[in-house]
């Protein structure tokens, strides 16, 4: 069986020469951010790697922002996606948006200040494409493929495609029992030695394969 990087690695892929490829990062290790929750396996890739992966990820999520970005396991994020979280709104229910109170230094109560916002949610096994941009409050559910460029926003229903600018469902990858039966099942929850070995069933479409492999996955 093939030996998987530990979820604590920060670069899990190595090139030919042995070296780690600095451009492909296991998030959980490699973010420190009170609001940024990730999963394990979940990896982003960037051509330029930066210093600080949750800045480039999330630029607008701050230390002291109220809503959070969670992310699931094994999710994987292209290169130039970000998430545009909810501190970077305007306020926009009045005449002007302009934010005044971030000029004279006052950062909570300001008429000029939104409400806080709510958090973004990323369910497991989402691929969200190159220079995809998730705007405040998305919540996107398992399985979810994300295309080149979407701007997603809302509710994004489990194992459906969305693209374009508005994201909009193209459509699901799954009919409805599927959809439900991969739900229950939450492959990514199940030991990283069982998923290894179900690779085939994991990235194939053979459902009832793959629940047959559940079976025998432990419990508790």
């Amino acid at each position: 069986m093939p030996v998987f990087p530990s979820p604590e690695t920060i670069h899990p892929v190595l090139l030919p020469d042995g070296n780690a490829h600095q451009g492909t990062v296991f998030l959980k290790p490699a973010i420190d951010h009170p609001r940024f929750e990730v999963g394990e396996y979940s990896y982003a890739s960037a051509h330029r790697p930066p210093e600080d992966w949750a800045a480039h990820l999330a630029p607008y999520l701050f230390a002291f922002s109220p809503e959070k970005l969670v992310i699931g396991k094994f999710c994987q994020i292209a290169d130039g996606a970000q998430f545009i979280t909810a501190s970077a709104n305007h306020r926009y229910d009045g005449v002007s948006s302009y934010p005044f109170a971030i000029f004279h230094g006052q950062t909570e109560g300001a008429p000029s200040l939104p409400a806080p916002g709510p958090d973004t949610v990323i369910g497991h096994d989402v691929w969200i494409g190159q220079g995809a941009r998730i705007l405040p409050g998305a919540r996107i559910g398992n399985g979810v493929i994300v295309g080149a460029g979407a701007v997603v926003v809302g509710e994004i229903p489990a194992y459906s495609i969305v693209t374009g600018n508005p994201g909009r469902v193209m459509r699901r990858r799954f009919d409805r029992a599927a959809i439900e039966t991969l739900e229950a099942l939450a492959w990514w929850d199940w030991p990283i030695e069982t998923i290894i070995g179900a690779e085939a069933e994991i990235c194939g479409a053979d459902i009832a394969r793959l629940a047959e492999v559940a079976d025998a996955v432990p419990k508790g």
